[in-house]
């Protein structure tokens, strides 16, 4: 009974992966990552190197010889993916789900929906991604814009304070918040942050424009925004835009 049983299970198995679902979805177990050897830690290293320099298509190439099985694969492929504009993010960021990589796979699906000015959906992923990672500055600064495009700016404040704490410097979560204190008028703390946290000209401009889209377009408009985490996971890049 017992080898019956065990046929029966490698049979399932064989049949999603014929029926066309990817390979890793057979293999992944709940909450688990299997560990990058020596050599493809390397190798993750290289691709994360190039894509830091915006060497995004040989990013690709480096991370597309490594096995598919590994979430850091996938989690770093969606990401340039996602820079590059690909559909093919979403069903990576998705295969995320129920790994460890889960915070990092609800992210990317809440930065994909931000990105096509789904916030409700967006919403959803981020404060489940929230809930997984609590401490990552990132995450937090997306679901502040998130809050601020849906004009909740209690909530967005709050947000994007605790990104600004958790990493000190954080350019692209301060640049947010100057840009909630312009849209309720208050320049004289906008002008303290812009101040204590070393914007540029360009970027208060910036944050002025995004404030005045914010007052001319109307509550609950599908509002899509730049102004999310950049993706790339690197000091060197952290307030690039994708």
């Amino acid at each position: 009974m017992k080898a019956l049983i065990a046929v029966i299970g490698l049979a399932l198995l064989s049949g999603c992966a014929a029926d066309g679902t990817a390979p890793w979805l057979a293999q992944a177990t709940a909450g688990s990552c299997a560990k990058p050897t020596s050599d493809q830690e390397l190798a993750l290293n290289m691709a994360q190197d190039m894509a830091d320099e915006g060497r995004l298509h040989a990013s690709l190439a480096h991370l597309e010889s490594l096995p598919p099985t590994l979430p850091d694969v996938r989690l770093r492929k969606a990401r340039v993916l996602r820079l590059l504009g690909s559909n093919e993010a979403e069903p990576l960021y998705k295969s995320l789900i129920g790994t460890c990589r889960a915070a990092e796979g609800e992210h990317g699906l809440g930065q994909l929906a931000v990105a096509r000015g789904d916030n409700n959906q967006a919403l959803m992923y981020l404060q489940a991604a929230v809930k997984l990672s609590p401490t990552d500055e990132k995450i937090r600064n997306d679901l502040g814009v998130v809050y601020l495009n849906q004009r909740k700016l209690d909530l967005a404040r709050f947000q994007f304070l605790t990104a600004m704490e958790l990493k000190q410097p954080d350019t692209l979560a301060a640049l947010n918040m100057v840009t909630l204190l312009i849209y309720q008028d208050d320049w004289t703390q906008a002008a303290e942050l812009v101040s204590r946290t070393g914007l540029t000209p360009e970027q208060v401009n910036d944050a002025q424009a995004r404030a005045e889209t914010l007052k001319n377009t109307p509550a609950g408009t599908p509002l899509k925004s730049d102004k999310v985490a950049a993706v790339i996971d690197a000091p060197t890049v952290a307030g690039r835009q994708p």
